[in-house]
Parts: structure tokens; sequence; C-alpha cells
């Protein structure tokens, strides 16, 4: 990808979100919701506090989040619609259970 994102921005790749509900009826692209999952794609340096220290952001590529309904800005880079928002926007990395790790 040919782009940096600035300060405490990052750039998400949202998931797509299935077209049939649970009980089997498909639901067309217009009364679909926009999904709030996604993976990040690239992250900015980080934003700097008061005293212009830089502080490094918490999440990193490859992360899958979750984030408002109505965050961020939707573009197109290189043929591939991704979103552009700022760290404050992502309320959470989802953190899934490794396999294969022993219990102490």
């Amino acid at each position: 990808m040919n782009f940096r994102p600035l300060h405490d921005r990052v750039v998400v790749r949202q998931f797509d979100e299935e077209n049939t509900s649970p009980g089997g009826i498909i639901i067309p692209d217009s009364a679909a919701e926009k999904p709030c999952q996604g993976q990040i794609v690239a992250v900015g340096p980080g934003a700097r506090n008061e005293q212009g220290k830089l502080t490094p952001p918490d999440v990193k590529p490859g992360d899958h989040v979750l984030f408002g309904k109505w965050s961020g800005t939707e573009v197109t880079i290189n043929s591939e619609k991704l979103m552009i928002m700022k760290e404050s926007d992502i309320m959470g990395v989802l953190v899934s259970k490794g396999k294969g790790k022993k219990a102490a």
C-alpha cells in the first residue's frame, strides 16, 4: 500500500457483513448495516502530548478492532475501500484465545 497515515490515525479494512439473517432472509445491500469490525492495515506514528512527546499508538497492523458505526472516513486506495479514523474512534481490540497454550 502506498499510504502512510499521519499522527494518531489508522487505516482499517472493514470485514464483510453477512447478507443473510439468522432466519435465512437475504438482506439487500441498501438495507444492510455498516459493519463495525475490521482489521488494522496501517498505523500512524502516534499523537503528541502537551509536552511535545510522541505517544505511540496502542494498536498495530493486523489487529482486529471494533469501532463506532459512524466512525472514520471511507476512502479508496489502490481500488480497495478502506476506512481512515483516529485511534480514539476505536473502541477495542478483539483478542482471540491462543490455541495450543498450556494451562499452568
